[in-house]
């Protein structure tokens, strides 16, 4: 009988030590996708007036991929836990870097934004099993610090992006931005076939749930697009009503539907364990408090406190290097005295920050606001590792692909709503205060010449200050919420091994 190779080899998959090897792996997609995010960021003045098209346009580059990615991270853990976790990793680099070449070779903005489609779908296949393969690879005793040290890497390649993407495209033009991909795509893949654990065998196969998925994924489009457009087309216009409505009714067809099929998209049940569902709520509201801080920033450090653009992105990477160091070793306590303590810190120490923010002023010394910002980064380290490391530890391991899709949705869909819905609440609250002292309808205000500066810098601070004080609110919520989760997610020894045994 004809033997077939085995990747990677039992003599080496089964050694203690190989987990680092498949944490490895994983770290290079992490890097990838977590660098892609900030680095085309910094190139969408440039590719506005490469392809000669308007800002409209030019939003969909990053709102396709955003879509596209938040949509199908459910549908791609379901897949992997129904295929197999590695293969469809191995197949997300694949993806991944096809839609980096194309998106290099784009000769338009169309062709560009289909492009970053494809990206996205490679993005999402990465997300939705790089927790439930830490997960699946790692005791539960040393689960905390594995996805520590992945959320650390992933930190700092954000932090480095803009920086690393303003040299490419000043040094060898845009296109390099994404052809940078490529040679981590290659060697991601090479190390995915010869490193992660073999596809499980499934004695049973399932049926994919087209029609909860077709609900699902066209429902949570329409509530992306109605946030993302809302600003744009007034709240109360028809497209955002139906976008909304549209959104509601295939959402709750979704529901419906799971409830009924035999093998859905979402195992509701998973929602009944209090420790994934507090989980989830609570990683949403802390990626709502971090991207609606690093949204708004910007235009205080340069508005109101008139500092250039370089001095502005140096003084937000305080806040991902902060994260990045703190991450494993939160990880790591959270290992030895469970989730509960250090998410419930974390949301405290983040809302020690946004309670700073609230008295920064429009005079804030430098030493004081970069102090703030290393505190929410701390907060957002000691949080997150331990958090996810809960969410993964309550579900089963048949349903680890799910239970990463879901957390990764979560997170995009914290950083969707931490943008549109403080950038409403501040413009509602911006504009009302210009209207009360005689100045209505203005679009844009640092920009009007007849509005003194003094009248611009309190309409800011005015919305700021509200913006400030909801994200307080939402961390002690979330402080609150953690606390009330248990640590499920914790084995001892003898169980940790019995859980690698089965895996």
């Amino acid at each position: 009988m004809k033997k077939t190779l085995q990747l990677p080899h039992p003599y080496f998959s089964t050694r203690p030590s190989w987990k680092w090897f498949i944490l490895t792996t994983v770290l290079l997609g992490a890097t990838m996708s977590a660098l892609d995010v900030s680095i085309v960021n910094v190139a969408m003045p440039t590719l506005k007036g490469t392809f000669n098209v308007s800002m409209a346009v030019i939003e969909w580059i990053a709102m396709a991929y955003m879509i596209t990615l938040t949509i199908f991270l459910p549908l791609f853990g379901r897949l992997a836990d129904m295929y197999g976790r590695s293969k469809l990793y191995n197949a997300g680099f694949v993806v991944f870097s096809i839609g980096s070449l194309l998106c290099g070779m784009s000769p338009s903005a169309a062709f560009m934004i289909v492009s970053r489609v494809i990206q996205a779908v490679g993005a999402g296949l990465l997300q939705a099993n790089s927790v439930a393969i830490i997960t699946q690879a790692f005791p539960a005793n040393e689960r905390g610090k594995a996805i520590g040290i992945q959320g650390a890497v992933q930190a700092i390649a954000m932090s480095i992006g803009p920086f690393v993407g303003g040299v490419l495209i000043a040094s060898v033009g845009w296109r390099a931005i994404f052809y940078v991909n490529i040679p981590i795509g290659i060697l991601g893949t090479t190390a995915a076939l010869f490193i992660l654990p073999p596809n499980q065998k499934i004695d049973k196969r399932e049926k994919i749930d087209y029609l909860g998925t077709t609900f699902f994924a066209s429902g949570l489009a329409f509530l992306v697009l109605a946030f993302n457009e809302g600003v744009k087309l007034g709240w109360g216009s028809q497209t955002i009503v139906m976008y909304f409505l549209s959104a509601l009714i295939l959402l709750t067809l979704f529901i419906i539907t799971e409830l009924r099929v035999e093998h859905p998209l979402i195992d509701l049940k998973l929602f009944k364990n209090a420790t994934f569902l507090l989980g989830n709520l609570t990683g949403m509201m802390s990626y709502y408090v971090l991207f609606a801080i690093m949204f708004l920033m910007p235009f205080y450090l340069q508005k109101v406190l008139g500092y250039s653009v370089a001095l502005t992105g140096t003084l937000l990477t305080p806040i991902p290097l902060a994260m990045a160091v703190v991450a494993p070793f939160s990880g790591h306590i959270s290992d030895k005295y469970g989730a509960r303590i250090m998410t419930t810190l974390g949301m405290l120490v983040s809302a020690l920050a946004c309670f700073a923010l609230l008295f920064m002023g429009e005079s804030a010394r430098l030493p004081v606001l970069v102090a703030v910002l290393i505190v929410l980064g701390v907060g957002m380290g000691l949080f997150t590792p331990p958090n996810n490391s809960a969410i993964m530890g309550a579900a089963p391991k048949e349903k680890l692909g799910v239970a990463g899709g879901v957390l990764n949705m979560m997170r995009s869909l914290g950083l969707i709503f931490g943008v549109d819905i403080s950038g409403v609440i501040f413009t509602t609250l911006e504009h009302r205060y210009l209207a009360e002292k005689g100045y209505q309808n203005v679009n844009h205000v640092f920009a009007n010449g007849s509005i003194p500066l003094i009248v611009k810098d309190d309409a800011f601070m005015h919305g700021f200050i509200m913006v400030m004080g909801v994200l307080l609110l939402l961390n002690i919520i979330a402080a609150i919420f953690s606390v009330a989760k248990k640590d499920e997610g914790m084995l001892d020894a003898e169980a940790a091994k019995e859980f690698l045994d089965g895996v």
